[in-house]
């Protein structure tokens, strides 16, 4: 088992169970006389079938941006080489409250429960403070989607100030990874 599997496994809820997978069609059709599921459908669906056949992958991951107000927004590229990532640390100021926003395309088919899942080690040892953001589900869309998560807290202190490997996916309902990849920050005393 691959330490991203690692990270999602342990981060599940206990008891939770994957809605079934249906193809666009049967969900267009499904419980047709309930009005208002009806118009949740139509919300997730506006825009399917907007796809790049050449490319078989449900969700593509495009960046993960860090928020801080008052700051410029710092941006993770997470369509090239992502081995990068882990060499050029990100800096956040110890206390600061922060927000990751995550910037994607599905294609091909609705992806349910959608979920943002990060470990955090230090030395090579996890630590606690784990990710587990529930991002929602998303229909297939030509243009990029974006999902934030709950706004966090950056610890402070002495013992705090460190720096730190981050260890991200991007996995459903039904635990397929759709992208893993290791990043490094550092927590300081200023910016």
């Amino acid at each position: 088992m691959s330490a991203a599997e690692d990270v999602a496994d342990e981060l599940a809820t206990p008891g939770y169970k994957a809605p079934a997978k249906v193809d666009l069609e049967t969900l267009k059709n499904l419980d047709a006389e309930d009005e208002s599921l009806n118009k949740w459908k139509a919300q997730l669906l506006a825009g399917g079938g907007a796809a790049n056949s050449d490319d078989p992958r449900k969700v593509i991951v495009e960046k993960m941006s860090l928020i801080v107000d008052g700051r410029p927004d710092v941006d993770l590229d997470l369509t090239g080489d992502l081995s990068t990532l882990k060499e050029s640390k990100m800096t956040l100021k110890e206390g600061c409250t922060f927000r990751m926003k995550i910037t994607f395309k599905v294609q091909h088919e609705v992806v349910a429960g959608l979920r943002y899942v990060q470990k955090n080690y230090r030395g090579g040892i996890p630590i606690p403070g784990s990710v587990n953001a529930m991002l929602g589900s998303y229909g297939p869309k030509a243009e990029s989607q974006m999902a934030m998560t709950q706004p966090d807290i950056c610890p402070k202190g002495m013992m705090a100030r460190a720096s730190y490997t981050a260890k991200s996916q991007f996995i459903d309902d039904d635990k397929e990874v759709h992208l893993a990849w290791e990043w490094s920050f550092k927590i300081a005393k200023d910016w």
